[in-house]
């Protein structure tokens, strides 16, 4: 069921609404676990993000052809490892917030503690719903090993994690632009890429396929980084569900800061458009929601 002749934003209400019925039940009811670590997992699990990894993984499967019912594990996957280092990120020894979409972070609300372990409950859980994608939908064991491993690799020390730890080492003096990149590409972009390749990998992609989608992954990944920075100084603080500035008042280098607010624009154009190309020269059979994509996180405003 790819939707092509929907709108792309009734394509993105139909698959958001398809991913949270799964996400509602990837802690199965009969489980003996704490209440309180349930409670916990599902209050950043379920509130209100905008499912922008999962809805990518889906994407990236259909532009192939593939079925959305069997890359629902996949994309799940991918967005509890997201919700997991949210929840970290915001702890008073990261990043210390107080909201996250409009809501109090999952630290205020359960204490440092359990969060900390709600976020080691979704990480640890998500491999398995890879494994799901296999036992149930019928995706390949070597595909799935695939993704697994990647998985692994792009949320770990070489990616998002390794992304997070020169952000916090950044804040004692980023210099270039070349440190921000790292950051962004790592902290960011590396989440990006891994939703799109296990989306695609449960489509059967060919190495053409998996290469063009690093260099859109990457490339939209810097963008929505980039219009991140932008809408922090622009945007308004009711869609975002934050205080505006909050970069500027933690002291944190952005493109914005470094190459101005009209130069970040550009910059966003440029890599949006550079992702696309990569899209469109690599032969994907339906590629039209890839490039509707790009195309919307570029213009989104929170």
């Amino acid at each position: 069921m790819m939707d092509e002749g929907r709108s792309f934003q009734d394509y993105l209400t139909a698959v958001t609404v398809q991913v949270e019925r799964d996400l509602l039940q990837v802690f199965p009811e009969d489980w003996d676990m704490p209440s309180k670590l349930r409670e916990a997992m599902q209050y950043s699990l379920m509130a209100g993000g905008k499912r922008m990894r999962p809805i990518m993984a889906i994407a990236a499967a259909e532009a192939l052809g593939g079925c959305r019912e069997a890359t629902l594990p996949v994309a799940c996957a991918v967005e509890l490892v997201h919700t997991y280092s949210l929840i970290h990120d915001d702890l008073p020894a990261m990043d210390d917030d107080d909201l996250r979409r409009g809501k109090p972070t999952n630290h205020k609300v359960f204490g440092e503690a359990m969060a900390i372990l709600a976020g080691d409950g979704l990480l640890t859980h998500a491999f398995s719903l890879v494994g799901r994608a296999n036992r149930v939908h019928g995706v390949s064991a070597e595909q799935c090993l695939a993704i697994i491993e990647e998985l692994s690799i792009y949320a770990g020390p070489k990616g998002m994690v390794g992304g997070q730890a020169a952000d916090l080492l950044g804040e004692q003096g980023i210099t270039s632009a070349d440190e921000l990149h790292y950051i962004h590409t790592h902290k960011t972009g590396d989440m990006i890429v891994c939703a799109l390749k296990a989306g695609a990998r449960t489509a059967g992609a060919n190495q053409q396929h998996l290469n063009a989608l690093d260099l859109y992954g990457y490339s939209i990944g810097l963008a929505f980084q980039i219009q991140d920075d932008i809408l922090d100084l622009i945007g308004e603080e009711v869609k975002l569900g934050k205080p505006l500035k909050s970069d500027e008042k933690q002291h944190k280098v952005t493109y914005p800061f470094l190459i101005g607010l009209e130069a970040s624009r550009q910059k966003v154009e440029d890599l949006t458009e550079l992702g696309k190309q990569a899209v469109i020269q690599a032969g994907f059979p339906y590629p039209n929601r890839l490039l509707e994509l790009a195309d919307f996180l570029m213009k989104r405003d929170h």
